[in-house]
């Protein structure tokens, strides 16, 4: 069992110079275990102006002090610590993002070595980013710089509040900026100790604070004068206010990360047990709360029945049982995160049993806790929520098709873009169809993934800007050009005169 210190250290309190600090705030909310609705904590700030204006002063000064003066090699080693450290916590980690979401510690085990890697791929590009210089042909020599923004600011998810912590928080340090977490409110706990690992890595203070808090919370980093990015993982509805509030402030820069209601089509000469295999886990993986989750599938009639019944029996196997302990190991299946979720995602069956053939799923635990059966659902209405709304929950939709034409459309009609996938052998269709889905991630003959090195990030109103790959270091840069003039202004006029 891992020392559990930090969390009666953290009660109440959040993260500012590297310490634990009591906030101004005398606004609190409760963390509740979505396994069987006990009380995690009763005292989880809801950070106000005060709060908010103490870190980012605290940030300010920290990039203009020792931060972004640091030599690149320095910083490096800082963050490669920090990736060991969550390694060598990652049980004490796993535990305190288990209890507030309902993550399974089994899944979160897997992810964190996962999340190091985002850290380290980072802490390896601190050296890295280099600049560029044009001749003097023209009698001025140029020199382009990429220099750090300054004090920058991530909003993070509930289904997967490290992950996204390091999709943020690794490519701003990385380049020299200072940051400020707000996680999410239902979930705060691993983000927490993850910005506290980053104190005991050997960071100057002030370069990674954390507030807590709701809407109200992150709409102060949103709208603050002195911060120069807000990075959000959210909602359509709420990236939008985060977008206008950046606008209307100090025009900061934004990254949004919003919703998606992913395709995945599956043709008649595919791997059908392997396409099977993804598309069950793609569904049910964080039990459907994921934004990347394939949610619609396209399946060529003629091998409709067998991928039905093949993904039918997946979700029927002891894996998807109701009542798992998401905090003990071994098991695959937690609950939704809350109790509103469940409601949402329960009235979004009840529509689809109106609107399309139920073939499986959808039972509730008669225990205590938030689970919910994965659910299919077949040839839903073109107009049905089910099919065109993203639910956030285990619940998939499958139609038939058979024009290679047809299903691009159907997949493109959604205002949403995230991610898309495909599953087939003939190299020339994969290469056509990759090009016309329009989305910023897709998959072929695979599910789920995202990649350290690959940018991720969505068409449409599924967001703006990328986050991984060096597309994300370059969003937290100023882009600089020094010219020197290599001739006497007289002289130089007085060539052109001959």
């Amino acid at each position: 069992m891992a020392n559990r210190q930090f969390f009666k250290d953290i009660e109440g309190k959040i993260i500012i110079d590297n310490e634990l600090v009591t906030p101004e705030t005398d606004k609190f909310s409760s963390l509740i275990n979505p396994k069987d609705d006990s009380v995690v904590s009763e005292k989880h700030p809801i950070c106000g102006k005060s709060d908010v204006d103490r870190a980012v002063k605290s940030a300010r000064d920290a990039f203009r002090g020792p931060w972004s003066r640091l030599p690149g090699f320095q910083r490096a080693a800082i963050l490669f610590k920090w990736a060991d450290l969550l390694e060598q916590n990652a049980e004490e980690a796993a535990y305190y993002e288990s209890i507030c979401s309902g993550r399974t510690v089994t899944q979160l085990s897997k992810e964190i070595p996962w999340i190091a890697r985002v850290i380290r791929y980072y802490a390896g590009w601190c050296d890295k980013l280099e600049g560029d210089s044009m001749n003097d042909d023209d009698g001025f020599y140029k020199i382009v710089r990429h220099e750090p923004l300054g004090v920058c600011a991530g909003i993070t998810p509930w289904n997967g509040p490290m992950m996204v912590l390091a999709l943020k928080a690794a490519p701003a340090l990385a380049t020299a900026n200072t940051f400020i977490l707000k996680p999410p409110e239902i979930s705060p706990l691993s983000s927490l100790f993850v910005a506290h690992l980053f104190a005991k890595a050997g960071a100057p203070p002030g370069v990674f604070n954390v507030v807590t808090g709701e809407g109200s919370t992150g709409a102060l980093l949103a709208g603050h004068m002195a911060i120069q990015k807000v990075s959000f993982t959210g909602s359509v509805p709420t990236g939008r206010k985060i977008a206008h509030a950046a606008n209307e402030s100090n025009m900061k820069r934004v990254t949004l990360e919003l919703g998606g209601k992913s395709p995945a089509i599956v043709f008649q000469d595919a791997d059908l047990d392997d396409a099977i295999s993804w598309l069950s886990r793609g569904i049910t993986g964080n039990t459907g709360q994921a934004c990347i989750a394939s949610s619609r599938v396209y399946v060529h009639e003629s091998v409709a029945d067998k991928v039905i019944e093949g993904i039918k029996a997946n979700f029927l196997k002891p894996n998807f049982d109701l009542g798992q302990d998401p905090q003990a190991a071994g098991n695959l299946y937690g609950p939704l995160v809350n109790r509103q979720q469940r409601e949402r995602v329960k009235a979004y069956i009840e529509q689809g049993k109106k609107d399309a053939e139920l073939v499986v799923g959808g039972d509730e635990y008669n225990g205590q806790g938030h689970y919910i059966s994965p659910v299919i659902f077949k040839n839903p209405s073109p107009d049905a929520s089910i099919y065109k709304e993203e639910i956030f929950g285990p619940v998939l939709c499958i139609q038939t098709f058979t024009s290679e034409e047809d299903v691009i459309e159907r997949a493109n009609d959604t205002s949403l873009g995230l991610a898309a996938y495909l599953f087939s052998r003939d190299v020339k269709r994969v290469l056509r169809i990759a090009k016309a889905l329009e989305a910023g991630l897709v998959g072929v003959n695979a599910g789920v993934a995202l990649f350290p090195n690959a940018p991720f990030g969505g068409y449409k109103t599924s967001g703006v800007g990328k986050e991984l790959g060096r597309y994300a270091l370059e969003d937290y840069t100023n882009t600089k050009t020094i010219f020197i003039s290599t001739h006497s202004d007289a002289a130089f006029w007085a060539e052109k005169k001959g």
